[in-house]
């Protein structure tokens, strides 16, 4: 069977031929099965499959959607597909069968896309890389034995390596960005409180983590996020409603815009010189469409963000084991969850409610400093990663000691979670030795519209490869690669 198109179209061209009857979405669906099937042996991006199940919505009456028959995939944490085990990469979830879907998951399915299974994650989503102790690593599509990314690494992977056009992810620290950044992928993370989480509970760990995907092209993230943008019944929070759909911003001119860029972290660290290469080359590209750019020194006060992302964050993986644990009606064992997680477990038991207090003030005052150095411009340039993309074992959270280093992954990333602005991740080539490379482009809160349009002239003067190239490459060989 001849399955080139799986490469060749996105999503929107996909569904679009199923519609017009060059393909049947069964067609379609047996294609990805049978990607998956001979390609995840080398990159181990899906953990579970409802194979069968996919077969048979494909053959029945499709939805009336804009995705119709276009087979899709799930990562197995922040979201539920009923009869399935969000696992969050942790054993201590591997039985934790879904009841029903989650509202983003129901809405993706309303629009037509077919589920075919969940993808892996690392534990909890506490990590850049993907590799969790429950499931095993997740290779990089473009070169096996790298990260891919994390947290939606297995999301990421399965679109860069050929298995469907798009893929769910979620971002409460970069988990889009980064793996989109590491894959060679667009990854748009929304604004705060656009894409309901409902029905997990996570305190105000939700406003920081949203709900997206993982994406070949600007078109396929700007529809997808008109389909499962929205308040749903109870949320805390709404994001202001758009003046029209997303897709149409796609294509839609941007205005001369006011662009501004740095290659350095909120430390004042420079980044490696690829990485500051490529956001010389995106800059001069926005300049050379008629935007005005010019250099910044993009500041914040980064231990304030710290402590925010360690207090909320951990108090709120600390209240899930605790949930889980009173649900099976036992204490926690000793390998139930990662050492890395365990710790910030144990960390999280000392908190205070007036730590936490102070943290979601702090989230408040955060979201406004920054916010107001946005009123001198309109678009923040920066690199996505503060390093090149590493080998597996950079960040083992089987051993604690190596996780220092993980606030690479995330530091141009997670303040923006912090502040809940629109941010996404766009390719800009490649490194020496040939892994993505990934820049990101920040709005205003709200400002997902003008991401679009940006993005997508982006991708008109200067287009990306969908995929990566099968077979890839020999794995890496030798230590980590960091810098």
């Amino acid at each position: 069977m001849d399955d080139t198109f799986l490469d060749d179209l996105d999503a929107t061209a996909l569904a679009a031929r199923i519609r017009a009857g060059g393909l049947s979405a069964s067609e379609v669906v047996d294609a990805a099965i049978a990607r998956i099937t001979d390609r995840d042996a080398a990159l181990h991006a899906v953990i579970a499959e409802q194979f069968d199940a996919a077969r048979d919505e494909a053959r029945g009456p499709l939805p009336d959607g804009p995705f119709a028959g276009v087979p899709f995939l799930v990562k197995g944490l922040g979201a539920q597909v009923a009869g399935m085990a969000t696992t969050r990469g942790s054993r201590l979830w591997t039985d934790d069968l879904a009841a029903a879907d989650s509202t983003a998951v129901a809405r993706f399915r309303a629009a037509g896309l077919i589920v075919l299974g969940l993808t892996n994650t690392p534990e909890l989503g506490k990590n850049g890389t993907t590799e969790p102790v429950a499931h095993g690593p997740t290779h990089n599509p473009w070169r096996p034995g790298c990260s891919p990314g994390g947290s939606s690494g297995g999301s990421a992977a399965a679109v860069a390596g050929g298995y469907v056009p798009v893929a769910h992810g979620n971002d409460g620290g970069g988990s889009i960005r980064i793996p989109a950044a590491a894959c060679g992928l667009f990854g748009l993370k929304p604004s705060r409180a656009r894409v309901p989480n409902t029905p997990t509970l996570d305190g105000f760990a939700y406003p920081m983590g949203c709900t997206g995907a993982l994406t070949r092209t600007v078109r396929d993230s700007a529809a997808l996020l008109d389909v499962v943008a929205g308040p749903s019944v109870g949320d805390p929070f709404a994001a202001p409603t758009p003046t029209r759909r997303y897709v149409d911003e796609v294509g839609a001119p941007p205005g001369r815009l006011r662009v501004a860029y740095t290659d350095r972290t909120a430390a004042g660290e420079r980044v490696d010189d690829e990485l500051v290469a490529a956001v010389a080359r995106m800059a001069a590209l926005l300049e050379g469409l008629g935007h005005h750019v010019e250099e910044t020194a993009f500041t914040y006060d980064l231990e304030r963000q710290r402590n925010i992302m360690a207090v909320v964050m951990g108090v709120s993986g600390a209240a899930q084991i605790d949930r889980r644990l009173e649900q099976l009606g036992r204490p926690l064992a000793d390998d139930d969850i990662e050492p890395f997680t365990r710790m910030m477990y144990d960390m999280a038991q000392g908190r205070t409610a007036l730590d936490y207090y102070r943290a979601l003030q702090d989230i408040e005052a955060l979201a406004r400093e920054v916010g107001a150095a946005f009123e001198g411009f309109d678009v923040l340039l920066t690199p996505t990663l503060a390093m090149p993309v590493p080998d597996h074992g950079y960040a083992d959270t089987t051993r604690p000691e190596t996780m220092a280093g993980a606030a690479r992954f995330s530091a141009f990333t997670g303040i923006f979670n912090v502040t809940g602005q629109p941010a996404a991740s766009v390719p800009c080539g490649l490194d020496g030795r040939g892994l993505p490379i990934g820049v990101q482009l920040v709005g205003r809160y709200g400002a997902e519209d003008l991401l679009i349009r940006l993005a997508s002239q982006i991708e008109a003067a200067a287009p990306w490869p969908r995929v990566a190239p099968w077979p890839p490459p020999a794995p890496a060989q030798g230590a980590p690669r960091t810098s």
